[in-house]
């Protein structure tokens, strides 16, 4: 499968969406849409990672990086993965990702952590 991440909007907020394998070979790309789109002086940020097939450490390592830029430039960022992503969820919860990443089922900024 091709790797793609496209910008979109969720319930009016800029969201990046990511297809395919995120990877040591793809996870830059992510990391250029995240900084584009924090360039843009966004003040929330969904990473929707439904239809992200793949996830390996180079990936995970780089949703730490994205937690921690948005954080630092004050943007308030939902990672969504829904549970029956079980490929992807399965590395999140062996990596306890959870404790750096705000990881929820669904996106929406009125509530947050897995399983909102």
């Amino acid at each position: 499968m091709l790797f793609e991440v496209q910008r979109a909007t969720v319930h009016g907020q800029p969201a990046l969406c990511v297809r395919g394998e995120l990877d040591i070979a793809t996870c830059p790309q992510l990391g250029s849409a995240v900084a584009d789109v924090l360039a843009t002086g966004a003040q929330s940020l969904v990473v929707d990672l439904a239809e992200t097939t793949f996830l390996d450490s180079s990936g995970a390592r780089q949703l730490v990086r994205t937690a921690r830029h948005a954080a630092d430039v004050g943007v308030a960022l939902q990672v969504v993965c829904p549970a029956d992503n079980r490929p992807v969820r399965m590395v999140m919860e062996l990596l306890e990702l959870h404790q750096a990443v705000p990881i929820v089922e669904r996106a929406g900024f009125a509530g947050g952590g897995v399983g909102s």
